[in-house]
């Protein structure tokens, strides 16, 4: 019931700002100066937009899924058009860029302006913030940052270094981190409990969801020449910090209802059965690619079943880019007979929204260690063989189903048979990220070339890869034109690599 009430105020609150929502290089609105403000009502909100910005729709889940080739389309749909072109211009995918700054970036900048006794919410804001702006780095590479979120002062943000940005996040985590612990001895500072719909106000799980942001950003890096010794110092600075990393998936849950219009979890929502309890269009719309059935085929592994509806005449998938679906048979690609978003991806209306995996975060720790950049006395194969683990339990398998699987004694699953130990971790991470954060997969196929072979579209002929950023929205060449990078050409989406990929 009181998830229900904190829901419901949630919505009102989350209508409220999004009919009043204007562009985020408005002078005339200054979330960081505002007249009131209500925190009980400014962290769920902003946790909601992450939720939104991550899983919903046309976001960064999706994206992911459909650069990496997890997903294709359904005959009798027009749904990926622009996907499966590779259609990366100004209005591709925009909303990424324009949700983050003016929704979730801007409700987590009015908790900086909280007064004394909320150091915790203060903390939060700091911790999402960071977690949001190295999203957008590695999309776009060099964004506002030192000036995006105070229009007050600054109607024109510059363009800050993406690699400068990176930096300074590990500081903002790291005072995010000491801002908590110095809360703690302070009776007078509030905790947020039912405010926060991620973690119920548990700071010690924030300080620990702190240190694996701070393991991304470091993971992403560590490919980069000259980068091993800041690394080993700020993995040092984690472990002499203590908390660690997290131990569960990360999620997001305002009280999630089933057939209730608005409050029903986003992903279930939009690729699943709407409140009304009809399957979606883009549940229809949406299936496996062959290359990731037959490579889950190939490697004996059992989560294809739950990453993929089976049908009754059995896995069916779809090449990405196909035009003749009446090939080799005739509606042989109806949803009816294709293996769309599985039960273990779409579990129910009331599912948390899964913002970081925890399988990721065994992954990321699994190759530095790898690397020599985390101390392990097996080279990480413990650790990786923990992110398979939870990847398998997040699904709805058991730890027993994941043993039998590292230990299949194939390439690219069993750490013993695998000769390149990157690339079966990289692999490995991208089925954990399945449907969930897949993102997290393009961004590393930029940075390692891995997992080997996915293909591009088949009615792609421009380029022999897929893109590695995204370009800057219409809408700030519009108002901002003066300092956004200059995108000269169609093929800078496919050559201008982020830095740590270069």
């Amino acid at each position: 019931m009181k998830n229900t009430i904190k829901f419901a105020i949630l919505l009102a609150a989350f209508g409220l700002l999004t009919a009043s929502c204007e562009d985020w290089l408005d002078v005339n609105t200054d979330p960081n100066n505002p007249t009131s403000v209500s925190p009980n009502l400014a962290l769920p909100v902003a946790q909601y937009y992450t939720a939104y910005v991550v899983q919903h729709g046309r976001y960064f889940n999706t994206l992911g899924n459909m650069l990496m080739c997890n997903w294709s389309q359904s005959d009798g749909f027009s749904w990926y058009t622009d996907e499966f072109k590779y259609n990366v211009t100004s209005t591709f995918y925009d909303n990424l860029f324009e949700t983050s700054y003016s929704s979730t970036l801007k409700q987590y900048a009015v908790l900086d302006q909280l007064g004394d006794g909320y150091d915790y919410y203060k903390a939060i804001g700091k911790i999402m913030k960071a977690y949001h702006f190295q999203l957008l780095v590695d999309a776009y590479g060099d964004v506002p940052y030192s000036e995006a979120l105070g229009r007050s002062l600054e109607a024109t943000p510059k363009y800050d270094d993406a690699e400068t940005i990176y930096e300074d996040l590990i500081v903002q985590l790291t005072s995010a981190i000491n801002m908590i612990k110095a809360a703690d001895d302070d009776a007078q500072v509030l905790s947020p409990e039912g405010d926060d719909v991620m973690f119920g106000g548990d700071m010690d799980a924030w300080i620990k969801l702190a240190n694996t942001v701070k393991l991304r950003i470091l993971t992403r890096q560590s490919d980069m020449a000259g980068k091993s010794s800041y690394i080993q110092t700020e993995i040092a600075a984690i472990n002499a910090e203590g908390s660690g990393y997290i131990t569960d998936d990360v999620g997001v849950n305002p009280g999630f209802q089933l057939k209730v219009a608005d409050k029903q979890n986003l992903i279930w929502d939009y690729f699943g059965w709407n409140s009304s309890g009809t399957e979606t269009m883009d549940n229809r719309a949406t299936c496996a690619t062959d290359y990731v059935l037959n490579t889950l085929t190939s490697l004996d592994d059992p989560r294809i079943d739950y990453l993929y509806e089976k049908p009754a005449t059995g896995h069916l998938g779809v090449p990405q880019g196909l035009l003749d679906y009446d090939t080799p048979v005739v509606d042989a690609y109806m949803p009816e007979f294709v293996s769309n978003i599985g039960p273990g991806i779409l579990k129910s209306a009331t599912q948390d929204a899964i913002i970081f995996t925890l399988a990721e975060s065994y992954f990321n720790q699994a190759e530095l260690a790898n690397k020599g950049l985390i101390t392990a006395g097996d080279g990480g194969q413990s650790l990786y063989e923990s992110g398979i683990t939870a990847s398998f339990e997040y699904l709805g398998l058991d730890a027993s189903d994941a043993q039998d699987y590292y230990t299949n004694e194939l390439n690219l699953v069993d750490w013993a048979f695998s000769s390149n130990k990157i690339q079966t971790i990289i692999t490995q991470k991208w089925i954990a990220v399945n449907g969930i954060t897949a993102e997290q997969s393009w961004f590393d196929y930029s940075r390692t070339g891995y997992p080997a072979g996915v293909p591009i579209p088949l009615n792609y002929t421009k380029s022999t890869d897929r893109p590695v950023r995204l370009f800057y929205p219409a809408s700030e060449y519009s108002s901002n034109g003066e300092n956004v990078p200059a995108q000269n050409t169609p093929s800078t989406a496919f050559t201008d690599k982020i830095f740590w990929a270069k």
